[in-house]
């Protein structure tokens, strides 16, 4: 009789353990199908602009679709403009908050400073573009004494203040799950607190880090509604350094402010979506970059302990 009640609870978990195996299961390859679906919903919808429209008039430098030009390079090179502008100011920003959040500051300051980040991640993106419009671009504006606040230099500003909240939380995290005893023996060593960070605590978190910024970038490549709000939409091409303090027009925000008014069938339409074709291509190689420099760094750390 013990034998037999005995049993009951070890064969109920096992059920419970296999339910919870396919339940995961099941969501990861819903997940793949997922992703497949829409780059096959992309491809279907996207390629016939290659037929309608010539490359010569893909790869011009006009976009002006009520004439016939559907030049693409204007809004790919606004949209590496501020994602790119955004990645440099957010990065080193978020990794250094992050270092200091989790190395540096007292406990108190770190109860304080971990929940701020979590709010302003929280900021829905519409809202940021308000105070984007309302505060940024006017002082842009007087302060650079140029025509217009709503720029690309704007929307670089909003998209790092996005990105940084993801970039800080997701290092710090990392940074947080090294043991301890990783820095206690550097300093055994003689080593100063900056030398542990810097050669001990990075390079122990260095996958995790570098994934954290990567979640910054396609935060920042990914975003709709603030640039559409603050960039200016002007589809211009950039051609140099001041051009970075003149209105762009980004992919993203040409999807949706043109997407609700096209005819569907039309060029215009396929056009659109083979511009969200080139954005989720895009977006699918920074992530496959990131996933093998993660890879590598693991694979690397492995044979380091080995």
């Amino acid at each position: 009789m013990t034998d037999e009640h005995e049993g009951q609870p070890k064969r109920s978990l096992s059920w419970v353990e296999f339910l919870i195996e396919r339940a995961i299961q099941v969501s990861g390859i819903s997940a793949i199908i997922l992703v497949v679906l829409i780059f096959l919903f992309l491809i279907k919808e996207g390629t016939p602009a290659f037929m309608e429209v010539p490359l010569s008039g893909l790869f011009a430098t006009r976009w002006y679709p009520i004439e016939g030009y559907y030049g693409l390079l204007p809004l790919i090179m606004g949209s590496l403009i501020v994602t790119i502008g955004a990645a440099v100011v957010s990065l080193p920003l978020g990794l250094a908050t992050a270092i200091f959040i989790a190395e540096i500051a007292p406990d108190w300051v770190r109860n304080i400073l971990k929940p701020f980040v979590e709010v302003l991640a929280g900021i829905p993106s519409v809202v940021i573009g308000f105070i984007g419009m309302l505060v940024f671009a006017p002082l842009i504006r007087v302060a650079l004494d140029i025509p217009t606040g709503l720029t690309a230099f704007t929307g670089v500003l909003l998209l790092a203040w996005m990105a940084l909240p993801t970039v800080v939380s997701v290092a710090e995290d990392v940074l947080d799950a090294v043991p301890k005893t990783y820095r206690d023996a550097g300093l055994a060593l003689g080593m100063t607190r900056w030398q542990v960070i810097w050669r001990i605590v990075l390079p122990a978190g260095r996958s995790g880090v570098l994934m954290a910024l990567m979640l910054g970038v396609g935060r920042a490549i990914g975003e709709t509604m603030t640039v559409m709000m603050v960039t200016g939409n002007a589809a211009r091409m950039p051609v140099g350094l001041r051009d970075f303090f003149m209105p762009v027009r980004t992919m993203t925000a040409t999807i949706a402010a043109e997407m609700g008014e096209v005819a569907h069938g039309s060029p215009h339409y396929h056009v659109l979506f083979a511009v969200g074709l080139t954005l989720f291509v895009i977006t699918f190689a920074v992530n496959i970059a990131a996933a093998s420099v993660v890879f590598r760094q693991v694979k690397r750390a492995e044979r380091m302990l080995a």
